[in-house]
């Protein structure tokens, strides 16, 4: 009796372990396809970069984005791999392009800027450019808000002075909880968090990076995807 009753137990405990396994493959799945409403949100795209691998730009356009964001470069000493691949694609298919930098706490910001600048042409179709502002654990360094406002607006007018463009500044929320960026940077803010509405600039953003896991045909690896306020 004792013998039945634990192998019940077992039966049941492996039961329980698919049904959790196939929830998770399930849910796993769902997040891979999710998007914002398109009645709430009709203009939506991707940001993409050397890790997304192989891009069929004309596949993505027809089938899923408005626009892409294109990571460019990266601190002062990194240019993405892919980015003229990606640049020149987007382009030719007639989708809606437009340069990204992440910015370093760990390098002068007019190196930064002359990375850019020296990565991304001069292109008067262009969408605006984004600086990206997270913490990169290649880089220790906590500035004062002061030194770090600073040094964006320094990056920001040589990148405007560039693309003609005023630029767009995206910033996580660990980030802006340390520099209250929103608050002294005034320009159009990209904020991110998967799937639920970001809140954490203390003013209205523009756009939302909903989700990281998107999966989409035409692209090898997940992507970031991105959508803007109506």
């Amino acid at each position: 009796m004792a013998r039945t009753t634990y192998r019940g137990t077992l039966f049941r405990a492996g039961l329980a372990l698919i049904l959790l396994a196939m929830l998770a493959s399930a849910a796993w799945v769902y997040a891979g396809r999710w998007e914002p409403s398109r009645g709430d949100y009709p203009v939506q795209g991707v940001s993409v970069d050397s890790t997304s691998g192989a891009i069929d730009w004309g596949t993505l356009h027809a089938s899923h984005a408005d626009f892409a964001y294109i990571r460019a470069s990266a601190g002062a000493a990194y240019r993405d791999p892919a980015f003229a691949a990606n640049w020149a694609g987007a382009r030719k298919v007639g989708l809606r392009y437009g340069a990204m930098h992440d910015f370093s706490l760990c390098a002068p910001a007019a190196d930064q800027a002359t990375m850019f600048v020296t990565t991304v042409p001069r292109d008067n179709a262009a969408l605006p450019p984004v600086v990206r502002l997270a913490f990169n654990p290649d880089c220790g360094k906590r500035p004062s808000r002061d030194s770090v406002l600073a040094s964006l607006n320094t990056f920001l007018n040589l990148i405007e002075a560039h693309s003609g463009k005023t630029a767009v500044v995206r910033m996580s929320k660990d980030f802006n909880d340390l520099y209250d960026v929103g608050g002294g940077i005034y320009r159009t803010l990209w904020l991110d968090r998967n799937f639920l509405k970001p809140d954490y600039a203390g003013r209205a953003w523009v756009m939302w990076t909903a989700s990281n896991m998107r999966r989409l045909d035409g692209v090898d690896a997940p992507v970031e995807w991105d959508v803007v306020a109506p």
